[in-house]
């Protein structure tokens, strides 16, 4: 998201979700059959009606019309980061910005033992490794200190509810939680680099934040720069390199390995058609894939010139080509074998409303695709009840049998029962 200067008055009312401030790692949520494999697939920035019914989604919106759609479903904060880290460890760690890691820091301190929050607006640092225990960052009903410079400020949530800050935070995600019951994860990230992505904060697949243009011969006039460089993959729609359990590899199944492309012998694509794929699969796609936008990505892949919560404003071709990228996924997942081998789901999810001012939210649209009922995906379902990511991750722990884990433990976040129903 980018920052924000706007002057208009917003005029909704705040109130705090009701449950505990303290937030910990709790009891096995119930209410979803048991999950061998998942498929989340992470989509960018666009709200839930710039998504719905819009023309050049047509493949995402058979989907939705076909599997089960929630229609009352949130995101939590801003900007992107925090989204990811929310959705696979129930907090947002101190963490609102889309700052890169403080690789390998073993002498910072973490945002939740000192307390201070990563603002997208006050804090250009790197985020120190996150780990341990300690106190996150209050989500507001309506942010007018991070992405803006005043009034009315940004939307999180649905404008009226908002998360404490809570204390007792655990500094792991549903990777570890897995890793820890025998089960497996990984995170796959298209256009992420053949080396992996350690120290990696950005790249084109080829090029990255570390790249000595200076041993590329010839030179060039003018020369390459790492401002050349279309970031198509990037550190915080990759939540888990941010953690320190990962960052240090102790365990080899919990690491930066765990981290890989979409293409070569350990990919996506290899995966699925080998039928090897693990529990729970992050997928990732490419900034110009994903929906989000690059400024030097060209005419197809540049933003939405004029991003006023609506359809109108949008760039067509990053609209289609992020429905073509989810056609692609959905149907090489339903052509594994493993697809029919267990009890699986397919999650397509929209990480925050970009443009969440009045009388924008941030709902997003999410879609359950599950392989039940021999593989049907006509039994077209719509949930109206009231789910943020917390919900989606508790969700996953119940299908998966893992303790709820901060945020997901609260009283007032709920199971998508009826979304995971088969």
């Amino acid at each position: 998201m980018t920052f924000k200067k706007l002057n208009f008055a917003a005029g909704l009312l705040a109130t705090a979700l009701a449950g505990s401030a303290i937030a910990a790692e709790g009891p096995v949520p119930n209410g979803v059959a048991p999950l061998d494999h998942v498929f989340f697939i992470m989509m960018e920035n666009h709200g839930y009606g710039q998504i719905l019914n819009n023309p050049n989604a047509p493949f995402i919106n058979q989907l939705a019309s076909k599997a089960h759609l929630a229609t009352n479903y949130f995101a939590v904060g801003h900007p992107s980061l925090t989204n990811y880290l929310e959705v696979v460890g129930g907090s947002n760690f101190g963490v609102q910005s889309d700052n890169y890691p403080n690789w390998h820091n073993t002498s910072c301190t973490p945002n939740l033992a000192s307390g201070t929050v990563a603002n997208e607006a006050s804090s250009p640092n790197p985020i120190c490794p996150i780990s341990g225990v300690g106190t996150d960052a209050a989500t507001p009903a309506i942010d007018t200190t991070n992405e803006t410079s005043g009034p009315p400020g940004d939307i999180n949530i649905d404008g009226m509810h908002s998360f404490p800050a809570a204390t007792g935070t655990v500094g792991k995600t549903i990777g570890d939680q897995l890793v820890a019951r025998g089960k497996s994860w990984k995170s796959y990230q298209e256009s992420l680099p053949i080396s992996g992505a350690d120290r990696v904060n950005y790249s084109d697949g080829f090029f990255t934040n570390n790249t000595d243009f200076t041993q590329l011969l010839p030179a060039v006039n003018p020369p390459l720069t790492q401002s050349n460089i279309v970031a198509l993959y990037a550190a915080k729609h990759n939540p888990f390199v941010y953690f320190k359990s990962v960052q240090a590899g102790a365990d080899p199944r919990n690491s930066l390995k765990n981290s890989v492309g979409f293409d070569g012998p350990h990919g996506l694509y290899a995966d699925l058609a080998a039928g090897e794929v693990p529990s729970f699969s992050f997928i990732a796609p490419n900034q110009c894939n994903d929906q989000h936008g690059r400024g030097n990505g060209g005419a197809f892949c540049n933003f939405d010139p004029n991003d006023n919560g609506t359809q109108a404003g949008l760039n067509p071709a990053l609209i289609y080509q992020g429905d073509v990228t989810v056609q692609k996924l959905v149907e090489s997942i339903k052509t594994s074998p493993v697809w029919h081998e267990g009890n699986n789901a397919i999650i397509v999810v929209w990480d925050e409303n970009d443009y969440s001012v009045a009388p924008s939210n941030n709902k997003v649209m999410t879609i359950v695709v599950t392989n039940g009922d021999g593989d049907r995906d006509d039994r077209g379902m719509q949930s109206a009840t009231f789910y943020t990511h917390f919900s989606m991750l508790k969700s996953l722990e119940a299908g998966f049998g893992l303790p709820c884990l901060n945020h997901a433990c609260d009283p007032s976040t709920l199971v998508m029962s009826d979304m995971f129903r088969r």
